[in-house]
């Protein structure tokens, strides 16, 4: 079974370096002709997506060369890569909340919270990648359509094309989040919490605890995410017939 010993050669500070060339590239290139905030807002979109399908590829290709497919196996050399490829992205985006929206709590709190748990079970635990593999894939399967879909909305006021982009990407977007995070990530979770609170769990119980804790709430304020964007699709669509119909 492939297992990576804990100081084995890291990847971190390539993919740190790769993700943060995206960003300058995507700063000063791509989008250096918009608004301030609009232009950190897309380049940070830019490393997202750098960062979502990949991570989505790379891990499935790690959990099915893997043999042992359990909540607490300890960490295959392939987890361990895609848990520090995932550092790494999040690291540098929140640096760049940091320098750009040092308001933006929730954020930042997430970005916080994520790094816990990946750096926890890479360098602490060297366990339990698994499952966090499995909620990864979950949480980045929908990264293509929403950073395309954030990206639109900075633009929609200004560039009609834009506009029709992002009305076109809501509906599909929300469905498709809502059955990924409303309903598939929940179940998972369950049958997390009900195999850490095995007396054969040989996950530290501060380290499952705390896991438990940090993706449950953020499944919970996904949840709430989603269900407000869907208020104010609703709303839009009421909207709009109001106006035909005038």
């Amino acid at each position: 079974m492939e297992i990576l010993l804990p100081f084995q050669t890291p990847n971190l500070p390539t993919f740190f370096l790769l993700f943060l060339f995206v960003y300058l590239f995507a700063y000063f290139l791509i989008f250096h002709n918009w608004d301030p905030k609009h232009r950190a807002g897309a380049s940070s979109c830019l490393i997202s997506l750098a960062h979502g399908t990949p991570a989505v590829f790379m891990a499935i290709q790690a959990l099915t060369n893997t043999q042992s497919l359990t909540f607490d196996a300890p960490n295959a050399l392939s987890h361990n890569t895609v848990l520090e490829f995932s550092i790494s992205y999040f690291l540098l985006d929140l640096l760049h909340y940091l320098i750009f929206f040092p308001n933006d709590t929730l954020f930042i709190l997430h970005h916080l919270a994520t790094l816990y748990v990946f750096v926890t079970c890479r360098f602490i635990v060297h366990s339990g990648s698994f499952s966090l593999l499995v909620l990864l894939i979950l949480a980045e399967v929908t990264s293509l359509c929403q950073n395309v879909w954030t990206i639109a909305g900075f633009r929609r006021a200004d560039l009609p094309v834009a506009g029709k982009v992002f009305d076109v990407l809501s509906l599909p977007f929300y469905a498709f989040y809502t059955v990924v995070r409303g309903i598939i990530g929940p179940l998972f979770v369950y049958k997390m919490g009900v195999f850490y609170m095995n007396d054969e769990n040989s996950i530290p119980m501060w380290a499952w605890v705390s896991w438990m804790v940090v993706i449950v709430t953020a499944i919970l304020v996904s949840i709430v995410w989603v269900f407000d964007h869907w208020i104010d699709w609703f709303r839009r669509r009421n909207y709009q017939a109001m106006k035909k119909v005038a």
